[in-house]
């Protein structure tokens, strides 16, 4: 038995509130449970309960055992002094011979669970918090309304934005709120994928948006800024690109002071990596696209349309890197341009995010709106996940469902919050 178990019976007060009494005899009836507090102090707030006919309004504090309550040493904690009912789901304080007191010694009424559940209930829940699957639930999966499937990956997808939104304005706050600034940072961590995305984040505070849209008319130069001070301009044999570079690199750096800002080499990961996503390439990409939009914000927050957004992301950099992945060393078969894949892929992962910040920031739930429709217009992710899904028979046709499905996973699946979940809940409780 969890305690977390027992918040989900308290809150939706799944079992027989017939006839309560407190382990003293005394009726008890519950007027409204309260909210579940996810902060320090009692489990729920607010309650409001009638025993032996007074109403209590106050806090109510959960245990699987009474005696927690004194292992916990609440006695003695004056943030427990409002607790009106000890819920537990049993009671052996009377082994233990010491009642359930507040602070000043008064004692707070308990009400033991164990004889009031159903056990088929139990049993239920037990079956999911046993499995041995990553999703607890897939045996009984296809069994589940779609309606509540449907209703959960809403739930799991209006979570994602929140939380994506809350990194977003994490960099927000850090570019001063400059939202030019904000999209920019966040587009360069974004195409340096999961493995080079910490050095990207790096040369994105270290060169400012401001810096390259200087030498906007100039790609060679936006690319020194950016090349140079990522430190990937040692070549053993520079030839003549790599030798421009160098030069507009020196005049830059002393007149934005960059020297010291320049990362180490070693700090871009090249291994695994397919060509197509090596950090040169991409920084060369970055750059074109930095300078080819004027204001890559309102780009970002501006369009509705999909394809539109795609088109515009989808830009081929500079001549020298249509003939190379690396400096130096020329290939018949490169693939320069942003790829479909990774125009979708920005879009998820930078523009949406953006989108739903931008939402909060300003208090308009149109751009939220405007983020679920560009997920809703792009093609399902494909990765194990979104296969395991679909294993079971959930059908994934869109971004907007692979991204609720991955969240699901992720938040909800993996930390076997069953509970918290209205699929896992329904099975629990049917």
């Amino acid at each position: 038995m969890s305690e977390v178990f027992l918040y989900f019976l308290w809150q939706y007060q799944y079992f027989n509130t017939l006839h309560l009494t407190t382990t003293d005899g005394e009726p008890v009836r519950v007027l409204h449970p309260g909210f579940r507090n996810y902060d320090a102090g009692p489990d729920f707030t607010n309650a409001r309960l009638l025993i032996n006919d007074v109403e209590w309004g106050g806090t109510v504090e959960m245990h699987v055992k009474a005696s927690d309550w004194l292992a916990h040493r609440h006695q003695h904690d004056r943030a427990y002094d409002n607790v009106v009912l000890h819920v537990v789901w049993q009671d052996d304080h009377s082994t233990t011979g010491r009642p359930i007191n507040r602070t000043n010694g008064t004692t707070i009424a308990t009400l033991e669970l164990e004889p009031l559940t159903d056990s088929g209930l139990i049993e239920r829940y037990g079956r999911l918090a046993d499995a041995p699957e990553a999703i607890a639930c897939a045996g009984q999966f296809r069994s589940v309304q779609p309606l509540r499937i449907t209703s959960m990956l809403d739930r799991a997808m209006l979570q994602r934005l929140e939380r994506k939104a809350a990194g977003v304005r994490a960099v927000f706050e850090q570019t001063n709120g400059d939202w030019e600034e904000t999209a920019y940072r966040l587009l360069a961590i974004n195409m340096g994928f999961k493995i080079n995305a910490d050095p990207m984040a790096q040369l994105s505070r270290a060169v400012p948006l401001k810096a390259i849209l200087k030498h906007r008319d100039v790609l060679l130069q936006a690319e020194a800024l950016l090349f140079g001070t990522a430190g990937l301009l040692d070549a053993t044999n520079p030839d003549t690109y790599v030798t421009a570079l160098e030069r507009e690199y020196r005049f830059m750096s002393a007149k934005y002071n960059l020297t010291e800002k320049r990362l180490e080499t070693h700090a871009w990961k090249w291994g695994r990596l397919r060509p197509a996503n090596f950090p040169t390439l991409r920084l060369a990409q970055l750059a074109r696209l930095v300078t080819r939009h004027a204001s890559l914000f309102s780009l970002f927050v501006g369009t509705s349309d999909a394809e539109t957004l795609l088109n515009a992301l989808q830009i081929t950099p500079s001549e020298y890197w249509q003939s190379h992945y690396r400096f130096g060393k020329a290939t018949e078969k490169a693939a320069p341009k942003v790829g479909l894949g990774a125009a979708e892929n920005i879009v998820i992962n930078t523009v949406v995010p953006l989108l739903a910040a931008y939402a909060h920031h300003r208090g308009q739930p149109a751009y939220i709106d405007r983020a679920v429709a560009l997920l809703e217009q792009l093609p399902a992710e494909q990765n194990r996940l979104t296969d395991s899904w679909e294993t079971l028979g959930l059908g994934i046709r869109t971004a907007f469902d692979s991204q609720a499905s991955i969240e699901l996973y992720n938040e909800f699946c993996v930390l076997k919050k069953c509970l918290n979940c209205q699929i896992g809940a329904g099975l629990i409780k049917q």
